[in-house]
């Protein structure tokens, strides 16, 4: 049995079909949300061309439709807590596609909190447009048992003259209980500049008179761990250059909620974990993981990750469940949807999926790049995916690719 594992498909079905009660120790999730740009590109070229075959998971914004509509009836239909706060927010927001956002993420942390074990931790990344959205409604499945409010803090390219630039995201920090053995590791930061002058790295020793007056702060042999780490972060994005699609997390981000979270052979669960810096994390720090995503094109990225990051060997410690592994599965996937099959086909013979305006490919999905000459001379292998007959005609044209 492998210690992680690696889910293709929706979330709450995988949720609700695959992982027990009370069984993960840490979630992070980071969920798409309604944006101008595509939230679940998981390719993009350095020039700016954009991949022709780009996958929505969930799509960039959430339509109010007759699906989100469902959702929001069964919520409310299901009473409690997470009902009356869905109810509130039809009167407030209306049939929008906020509320349809909302109708989406509430089955999903309700099934979240279900197989968090008591002394688990929930960290929700979003964006501040529906931070205090989100953060009623994990008020509300939750119990209010929120630990804390994170800010994180970056920089990037100044856009917009007419508001304060936006510098940050949102990260609600609940528990599963009020629980006193709730999993949490005391992270420290440095001192002060000012401290550090004084006081140097030596441990402060303060305290109070009997009339309850502040006495002088002395200091002690040994050194102090530090500052207890606030709830504002700084910690600088993924450059553009090196990210694989344009929401990626930075590694220092997931470490530190992971080493503060979770212990060393505890479970970690990501059931949006694109491009997986979750995951590899966590299997840097060594916890077991779990992670979920809707498209094979965040599959075969994960996976590429971890071996690039752990070497080819990585591949017996995780497991992966829901590829097609075998004729029928290939078929089956072909007939459900050909952009998945497509990916997922590239993914078995380690490709890339090709990059370009649509129409400008000449039939090319994919490419694999090798060296095999002392010069160091690029070549490639240009690759079609087909599910079904392949003509004379296609094969010419892939030839002139």
């Amino acid at each position: 049995m492998a210690e992680s594992l690696l889910y293709y498909g929706d979330n709450l079905d995988i949720l609700r079909e695959h992982i027990k009660d009370e069984s993960i120790d840490l979630i992070y999730l980071d969920p798409p949300f309604k944006s101008e740009q595509d939230y679940n590109v998981l390719f993009e070229e350095q020039n700016g061309t954009r991949s022709k075959a780009q996958i929505k998971a969930f799509e960039d914004s959430w339509r109010w439709d007759q699906e989100s509509a469902q959702a929001y009836q069964e919520i409310v239909e299901a009473g409690g807590n997470a009902s009356r706060v869905m109810q509130a927010f039809k009167i407030m927001v209306g049939q929008s596609d906020m509320l349809a956002y909302l109708s989406m993420m509430a089955p999903r942390l309700l099934e979240l909190k279900r197989v968090l074990k008591p002394t688990g931790s929930i960290y929700l990344h979003c964006d501040p447009t529906a931070s205090h959205y989100l953060k009623l409604l994990m008020d509300a499945v939750f119990g209010g048992n929120i630990v804390n409010e994170i800010i994180w803090h970056y920089r990037k390219w100044p856009s917009g003259k007419y508001a304060f630039q936006r510098n940050h995201d949102v990260i609600l920090f609940y528990a599963r209980s009020r629980s006193q053995e709730r999993t949490f590791n005391q992270l420290f930061m440095e001192r002060a500049p000012s401290t550090l002058k004084r006081f140097g790295t030596s441990k402060i020793v303060s305290g109070y008179d009997e009339e309850g007056r502040r006495l002088p702060s002395r200091t002690e042999e040994e050194d102090s761990e530090g500052v207890r780490m606030d709830d504002v972060w700084d910690i600088g994005r993924v450059p553009p250059i090196k990210q694989f699609f344009p929401t990626q997390k930075p590694e220092a981000l997931l470490e530190r909620i992971i080493k503060a979270s979770s212990n060393e052979g505890d479970v970690v669960l990501d059931p949006f974990c694109g491009c997986g810096t979750t995951v590899v994390v966590a299997q840097k720090l060594n916890r077991r993981w779990i992670g979920i995503d809707i498209t094979h094109l965040a599959i075969n990225l994960v996976k590429y990750r971890l071996q690039d990051a752990f070497g080819p060997e990585i591949g017996k410690e995780f497991e992966v469940i829901g590829e097609p592994v075998d004729l029928s599965g290939a078929k089956a996937l072909a007939e459900q949807d050909p952009y998945q099959f497509q990916f997922w086909a590239l993914g078995m013979v380690g490709a890339r999926p090709v990059e370009g305006k649509k129409g400008a490919d000449k039939g090319i999905d994919g490419r694999i790049y090798f060296h095999d000459e002392k010069n160091g001379k690029t070549k490639q292998i240009i690759i079609q995916v087909k599910s079904g007959q392949v003509s004379p005609g296609q094969l010419r044209d892939l030839r002139g690719g």
